[in-house]
């Protein structure tokens, strides 16, 4: 008697000890050309900072590296 696959998986998880990834989201700057990375917009910041005020990483938001970059980078320091 054969069993199921989805058994099969659910066998497979279980003696590895790690979970099946799912689909890697997409960049949302990537996806919509009309959205700008702006620091001062607190709308568009929002999923990116943390309640503490860190960076969310690339890995959870789904950002490329190069717009993670760019959002890391933030205004400009002043001049000393």
């Amino acid at each position: 008697m054969a069993r199921p696959e989805q058994q099969k998986d659910a066998d497979l998880e279980q003696e590895s000890g790690r979970k099946k990834m799912g689909r890697r989201k997409a960049c949302k700057f990537c996806a919509d050309e009309n959205l700008k990375i702006d620091y001062k917009d607190a709308g568009c910041s929002k999923y990116f900072i943390a309640d503490r005020g860190k960076l969310v990483p690339r890995r959870l938001t789904g950002n490329c590296a190069k717009h993670q970059r760019e959002r890391s980078a933030g205004p400009c320091p002043a001049p000393a």
